[in-house]
């Protein structure tokens, strides 16, 4: 199988018109935010205003996924430009002790004469517990020109608070960690961690508008606890009219075992009550983020930079809101899996593209866009091309890891096939996108789908060759 080509379907010489424009590159990232969650990928229940004005101008992909589906292998694969197998970052560390001298995305462009700088969460920190005690986490100090913290009060913020998780009976208190749980907040946006972020970005574009920048945006909702300011829970209230996903019977008969997610409504106990609870303060973290995205989209408007600077809005990975009863991430289904990505480039037309592609090529495509000699050493793929418009491929399919259950996913237009172990081992699963895109239906056992497993099975095998072989 060849693993990526770029087909033009269109004049060639489009890709390397005149010397590219020294854009600024505005990178913000959601924690744990599922697509689905946003207005503009077609929820109609959560609002997202700012980022769907962004996807009005930019590009808005509908089939980019993550290499990591948790936060530490994810975010150090996109920002060294690696995959997790590569560098053996299969965890919550950074990636510097494997790359060495080697530049990360924001480094590069520090390196290349930009002011490079980030606040809140880029690489990995730990939420809620880094971000009440505003450390650095996983950071890789040579990345940045500056770096900022946003500490805020987390499950700890006063207000109403529930545990929804492992609190069937309703004794536990409020707790942290990572687990379920709703409060709605006392007090302004500029308590939290989100909001404290959304300023100080704003302040960084204002004073470094003369200079060519890479700034990173992290914010850290809609990632438990799900907390926000009081006023973003109404729209989503009374919970009891929050409507779940539908549910199979007998859903995980034909899955194996390490194929259960390890956050289930099950081991959870979380009964209809909680479990729509949960919805809604997933959707209200969401309406807070969002609107702070909206205040930093402000602050570019306002400094005049829009036609200057590459916006891009992600998340590290996708996020269960109940889909055969999951929560959480980790796992390779398509909710986990799958990540929003907008780009948006001064002078691209609008567009939805449905190419497959790769946070990993984020890396690459903005040093092209700004005019920046693409380091041949990292694994991702230009794909500026696919914001031209037309119909471009670059990716035959898109390949994601779940470490801590040794899972693997390829991850065609047609086929989602997942294998538990290298050798398969832990079982298998496949899924027809076409007929069956809530994969209800494991086919992997199914005798006549078995070449597809077999060529699947086959072209894994080369991909994690492929992976290993590189210059660390």
């Amino acid at each position: 199988m060849r693993w990526y080509v770029l087909i033009a379907l269109s004049c060639f010489p489009a890709l390397v018109s005149s010397a590219a424009e020294r854009y600024n590159v505005l990178f913000i990232i959601s924690d744990d935010l599922t697509a689905t969650a946003l207005s503009c990928y077609g929820n109609p229940v959560c609002q997202t205003p700012n980022i769907d004005s962004l996807a009005a101008r930019g590009t808005r992909f509908t089939r980019a996924y993550c290499q990591g589906t948790y936060c530490g292998p994810s975010r150090a694969s996109f920002l060294s430009g690696y995959y997790p197998h590569a560098t053996g970052v299969l965890g919550y560390s950074n990636p510097r002790p494997q790359i060495g001298d080697r530049p990360t995305w924001p480094q590069y462009f520090k390196e290349n004469g930009y002011y490079s700088a980030r606040v809140s969460k880029i690489f990995h920190m730990g939420v809620p517990g880094g971000i009440e005690g505003g450390g650095n986490g996983a950071d890789d100090a040579r990345s940045w020109t500056q770096r900022f913290n946003s500490p805020g009060p987390e499950w700890q913020a006063p207000g109403d608070g529930e545990t929804l998780e492992n609190n069937p009976n309703g004794t536990q208190p409020v707790v942290g960690g990572n687990t379920f749980v709703v409060v709605e907040a006392d007090g302004t946006e500029g308590v939290h961690s989100d909001g404290k972020t959304a300023d100080k970005a704003c302040e960084l574009i204002r004073d470094h508008s003369g200079k060519p920048f890479w700034l990173g945006v992290g914010f850290v909702r809609p990632h438990v606890p799900f907390v926000a300011p009081r006023r973003y829970f109404g729209a989503f209230k009374p919970y009891a009219n929050n409507i779940l996903p539908r549910q199979l019977a007998g859903d995980w008969d034909d899955i194996p075992q390490a194929g259960i997610n390890y956050k289930t409504s099950v081991n959870m106990q979380m009964d209809i009550r909680r479990q729509k609870k949960a919805l809604g303060g997933y959707y209200a973290s969401v309406a807070f983020m969002d609107a702070q995205v909206g205040k930093v989209l402000d602050a570019l408007r306002r400094a005049g930079l829009e036609e200057k600077t590459i916006v891009i809005f992600t998340s590290d990975h996708g996020y269960h809101l109940g889909e055969h009863n999951f929560w959480a991430k980790v796992s390779l289904h398509e909710e986990s899996a799958a990540v929003p990505l907008i780009v948006c480039v001064p002078g691209k037309p609008p567009a939805v593209c449905e190419s497959i592609v790769e946070l990993l090529d984020l890396y690459p495509t903005t040093a092209s866009l700004c005019g920046l000699e693409v380091p041949e050493q990292i694994q991702g793929i230009d794909i500026s091309g696919l914001l031209d418009g037309g119909n471009w491929k670059v990716r035959d399919a898109a390949f994601s890891v779940a470490p801590s259950r040794r899972g693997f996913l390829i991850r065609e237009p047609r086929w989602a096939y997942i294998q538990y172990r290298e050798d398969a081992a832990g079982g298998r699963e496949l899924y027809d996108m076409d007929a069956d895109p809530q994969q209800y239906h494991n086919l992997a056992d199914v005798p006549q789908h078995a070449s597809v497993v077999a060529r699947l099975e086959a072209a894994l095998a080369r991909k994690l060759a492929d992976v290993r072989r590189n210059d660390l």
